[in-house]
């Protein structure tokens, strides 16, 4: 623990608490594919100024920091709430992708992908090495490329909204690991046009009272079937926030009641709170009933798509499709899925391709016991 201890400018009293507090767990599992690293921790939650997800890399040559990506609130009214946080800035309004999150770094001679919680996993870095082309490090050594990983190929938020048959990026900031400190909206514009770098939608530039104009965009995205908003202030000086559609809660609906025992209470009422305070922003009592209608499906039709596959005697599974360059990869990315203490099956499609099929042995047990006559608790 002492290179974490250096690498944070913590005192040894300091650093022995993020041991007795049970902070830190490992990042990665050591494998020749991770060559560069000979340790790495990550924060399982906050820690000081410390956000969670931070990364502390002893790597063979240096030590590395990679601060975890600050968490961005929620507005659930456009009006106050816009004017109130962002003033008399002119407000981006950047499209919030429906992927994960992961800041791409370089360690040593290679890419690295981070996700939010801190993890380096095998099947997001292979990605990187090959549609990441690193010269932008040779210049900005430092920082953190933080992206939206988006497509159908995904092993945590498979979408096939973006037309994305394997996995792609979208770079939405650049911000530099040891400080978290983020290069303005044009920087980071002009950056990514220099090193060929796709970027998250800048979608408009808008005053910060003009509600009509952000309405209008918000619908249109839900119309597309896409995740949200980012407002973010030109120069990165005020925190972002962020906005979704109703297509997105009630997706996130869709999804959580299917596998409604591994998800939680608060995860499923904040979804049904944000369609209210959208519906009362947004709608006349047509549209209204229409929302009703469509949350009450969202809810009910995928518990009982679960509770009927328990009855035909079946295990519920989320499934995804990955594409590896590299068989042993594969073999690696199941090791990491492991560390993340994850049940799941793995079926070999062809070469390189493999079916995900992670147990939700929460909800199987539930239904199934009920089904058998057990009551709910």
């Amino acid at each position: 623990m002492n290179f974490i201890a250096q690498a944070l400018n913590l005192s040894k009293s300091a650093a022995s608490r993020l041991d007795e507090r049970n902070i830190l767990r490992k990042a990665f599992v050591k494998h020749p594919f991770f060559g560069d690293i000979e340790e790495a921790f990550r924060f399982e939650k906050k820690f000081g100024q410390f956000e969670e997800g931070t990364v502390v890399v002893k790597a063979k040559d240096s030590l590395k920091v990679f601060r975890g990506f600050p968490k961005i609130k929620r507005t659930l009214l456009l009006n106050p709430t816009i004017k109130k946080h962002f003033g008399s800035r002119d407000i981006v309004l950047e499209e919030k992708m429906n992927g994960y999150n992961v800041r791409i770094v370089k360690i040593g001679e290679n890419l690295y992908a981070i996700t939010r919680r801190g993890l380096i996993c095998p099947y997001t870095t292979e990605k990187a090495r090959i549609l990441i082309d690193d010269e932008f490090f040779r210049d900005y050594p430092d920082y953190m490329l933080c992206c939206e990983a988006v497509g159908k190929a995904s092993p945590y938020v498979p979408t096939e909204v973006y037309g994305i048959e394997n996995l792609d990026f979208f770079l939405f900031d650049i911000r530099e690991g040891r400080t978290n400190r983020p290069l303005t909206v044009d920087e980071k514009i002009e950056i990514a046009k220099i090193y060929g770098l796709k970027l998250a939608e800048i979608l408009a530039t808008v005053s910060s009272e003009d509600t009509e104009k952000m309405r209008e965009i918000i619908e249109k995205l839900d119309r597309n079937r896409r995740e949200g908003v980012v407002f973010k202030d030109r120069e990165m000086k005020l925190n972002p926030l962020k906005y979704t559609t109703s297509y997105a809660n009630q997706s996130d609906l869709r999804y959580a009641f299917r596998f409604f025992g591994e998800y939680g209470r608060d995860f499923m009422l904040s979804r049904v709170v944000r369609e209210a305070f959208q519906s009362f922003e947004f709608e006349d009592e047509e549209k209204f009933n229409e929302r009703c209608l469509q949350l009450g499906r969202a809810i009910l039709e995928p518990m009982i798509e679960s509770i009927r596959a328990c009855k035909r005697g079946e295990m519920i599974y989320e499934e995804s499709e990955l594409v590896f360059e590299n068989q042993e990869v594969i073999e690696l990315f199941k090791m990491h899925m492991r560390l993340l203490g994850v049940e799941f099956r793995v079926e070999v499609l062809d070469e390189g391709r493999i079916r995900l099929k992670r147990v939700m042995r929460g909800t199987s047990d539930k239904i199934k016991g009920i089904l058998q006559g057990s009551y709910w608790k």
